[in-house]
């Protein structure tokens, strides 16, 4: 799958010549959920299905206003406006209208439940979200899993993974990041940074659960001053160090870990970058649309849940020359940060 055109065509980027508007999904103005849904409605019994309507509508609502129009559907067509989505569209926009449905924690907790339901793990699912999402997210996330799924996500998590990774993984799911502090700790932060190169570049092998517990602990501003003093004793940065110290999993979860502390919106610039090279696309949109949505900045005041502008200005300072091939499916997300 290829990013569309027109997705590319109507990215409001700023590279700082103008103040953004957050968020960028907004409860529109004169909203009616009745008419929305009649709109729905038409488009679904339409020949062929009017997919453009179904875009309209539910990429410019928010995800309260999407639900008053799945109540106001299944009041008018006495039938389930999510299974009629179903029964009308398929692939990757089936997905995300139906993911669009969704608050932030059900998709976040669903997708966490496909990667490791059945034979083997989605490890990368695993690492994309349970080491980007801040403690606030994932207490939500843990809350929503348990409602969906009648489990616990920490025993879910232990029974699918295993060793140092395992550990990882339960230290951030555990939720005991310390919250950011007015007040600047710089022995703290020598100590921590002394601590991670002694447990590390300093000796043969790793003391991997001083890492755990730092970067697991630890406030993000607290840890973007660590690694920059880490810097002082170690010849490596702090992700040279991963890289030179772990592998495999381990190593990709502390990489994650450590791009979002210095600086969450280039990564994600990033990871969208290399989506748009393969088939793994889906996520990407859904990242923007789940951080733009006026729902978030409500549920918890962050500014990471405002960071679309800066997101869009990292993509466009880092990455000039972008895909240019067009999949008519991909129509909707051009909606969702524009």
């Amino acid at each position: 799958m290829a990013m569309v055109s027109e997705f590319l065509g109507q990215l409001a980027l700023h590279a700082g010549t103008s103040d953004p508007k957050f968020p960028t999904v907004v409860p529109a103005l004169d909203f009616d959920p009745d008419r929305d849904a009649t709109r729905i409605e038409n488009a679904i019994k339409t020949k062929g299905v009017d997919e453009q309507t179904i875009i309209d509508v539910l990429t410019k609502r928010t995800y309260p206003q999407r639900r008053e129009i799945a109540f106001a559907y299944e009041r008018r067509a006495k039938k389930d406006m999510i299974s009629a989505l179903k029964g009308a569209l398929s692939g990757p926009l089936e997905t995300v209208m139906l993911g669009l449905m969704k608050s932030t924690a059900q998709y976040d907790a669903s997708e966490i439940k496909g990667s490791i339901k059945g034979l083997g793990t989605d490890e990368e699912t695993l690492i994309e979200i349970l080491c980007s999402r801040s403690n606030d997210e994932l207490v939500e996330i843990k809350s929503v899993y348990k409602e969906l799924f009648k489990k616990d996500l920490e025993k879910d998590v232990a029974g699918d993974t295993s060793g140092n990774f395992c550990k990882l993984l339960l230290a951030l799911v555990q939720t005991k990041r310390a919250d950011p502090s007015s007040i600047v700790d710089y022995e703290k932060i020598d100590t921590d940074a002394r601590a991670l190169y002694d447990a590390g570049v300093k000796i043969k092998g790793t003391d991997v659960t001083t890492w755990i517990s730092i970067m697991s602990e630890r406030s993000v501003p607290h840890l973007q001053k660590v690694f920059q003093r880490y810097k002082s004793y170690s010849p490596y940065d702090m992700q040279e160090s991963i890289v030179k110290e772990v592998k495999g999993d381990l190593q990709r979860s502390f990489l994650v870990l450590v791009q979002c502390f210095e600086n969450k919106q280039l990564f994600f610039a990033k990871q969208l970058h290399e989506a748009m090279k393969v088939a793994t696309v889906i996520f990407f949109f859904f990242f923007f649309f789940l951080i733009t949505d006026e729902r978030s900045t409500s549920a918890c005041e962050s500014a990471i849940l405002l960071q679309d502008h800066r997101i869009q200005s990292w993509q466009k300072l880092s990455y000039n020359s972008v895909a240019s091939a067009a999949v008519v499916k991909y129509r909707a997300c051009a909606t969702l940060i524009s």
